[in-house]
């Protein structure tokens, strides 16, 4: 009993095995069109982070402290219209964080980011930081609200264009597209800007050129677009 009992399962594994090579060998030996497909799009960022360190200082002798700068940043994002909430602690600094000794004294430094939808607003935020004499600030990041579907809209636009690619290629030889027997999608990265490809924003440029950016907000300061783009290896089957 046990031998017919291994007998049937090799008489199995054997008429699987040979149909699972058949099945290959079918498919390998039909004729197929590898292509590539491409889409891109640019949108212009709507999610501009802007670093803000508040640092305790002395100015005459008179210590300048952190809760105090609090105060007047507050203020100044209430002035220009910008929501609180738009405002928060770094990752990196979720509380005071200690700088130096001096004179027996513990100087302090606190780290925000505050989101700007914007150019104009980012540069009204500038002008304001100099009004209050916070000078370290900087844009360190942007990136778009909509960034997902973005990407989910690029990628489908890459296989339509493989798609298309195979048709007319096909076309001028009198055949037809068949079905996807693999489709691959190729990493490309996502070009976002940073700090060093944005322009240069600063209180020193502030400062320099505060009158220019009062008239012309919109045009002096500009982001470079976030180029979203999709590479897919589709393999087809030949009609």
């Amino acid at each position: 009993m046990y031998r017919y009992f291994i007998a049937t399962v090799l008489i199995i594994l054997i008429h699987t095995t040979s149909r699972a090579q058949t099945n290959t060998t079918k498919s390998d030996n039909q004729p197929y069109i590898e292509v590539n497909g491409t889409a891109e799009k640019e949108v212009v960022p709507d999610e501009i982070f802007i670093s803000i360190t508040l640092r305790e200082k002395y100015v005459d002798k008179t210590k300048i402290t952190i809760d105090i700068q609090e105060e007047s940043l507050i203020n100044a994002i209430k002035n220009i219209g910008i929501d609180l909430s738009n405002l928060y602690l770094s990752d990196a600094n979720a509380d005071y964080v200690k700088v130096y000794w001096q004179k027996k004294d513990v100087l302090t430094r606190k780290d925000y980011i505050l989101k700007v939808s914007n150019a104009t607003a980012v540069g009204n935020v500038f002008i304001e930081l100099d009004k209050i004499k916070i000078t370290d600030a900087y844009v360190s990041k942007v990136n778009h609200s909509k960034i997902d579907s973005l990407k989910k809209d690029v990628k489908i636009k890459a296989i339509q264009s493989a798609k298309d690619k195979a048709d007319y290629l096909l076309q001028a030889i009198g055949e037809k597209t068949g079905k996807p027997i693999i489709v691959k999608e190729n990493d490309v990265p996502m070009m976002f800007n940073d700090a060093s490809s944005v322009r240069k924003l600063n209180s020193v440029t502030i400062i320099s050129e505060r009158d220019k950016l009062e008239d012309k907000l919109d045009t002096d300061i500009q982001f470079n677009k976030i180029r979203v783009t999709s590479n897919i290896y589709v393999k087809f089957l030949i009609q």
